[in-house]
């Protein structure tokens, strides 16, 4: 299962990448036109907030099992989240957890 959540973050970070590149690359990088598009109907801002919300959740879960099994490298599974996706970070703190005990 290790390995498996170590390819979903991977895969997780490259392919919506490829498409925030892409995207950046034929509109110019500017944060608030991309968040303007993802605003564009109903759907995409559907879309928005639930992976928004996904992603605090996940991040408010992250912190509180750190907190309790004093695992502190699963911290960087939230600037993952917010900066890449659900779609990175939540395997990646799978991947982060399931590391076995010594």
């Amino acid at each position: 299962m290790r390995i498996a959540f170590l390819i979903l973050a991977i895969w997780g970070a490259i392919h919506p990448m490829y498409y925030f590149v892409q995207w950046f690359g034929e509109n110019g990088w500017s944060i608030m036109a991309m968040v303007d598009a993802w605003h564009v109907n109903a759907a995409t801002s559907g879309l928005v907030w639930d992976l928004t919300i996904a992603a605090i959740a996940l991040a408010v879960w992250i912190v509180a099992e750190v907190v309790q099994r004093r695992q502190w490298l699963g911290l960087i599974a939230i600037p993952a989240t917010f900066c890449i996706g659900v779609s990175c970070g939540l395997p990646l703190y799978l991947f982060l957890r399931s590391k076995p005990a010594i």
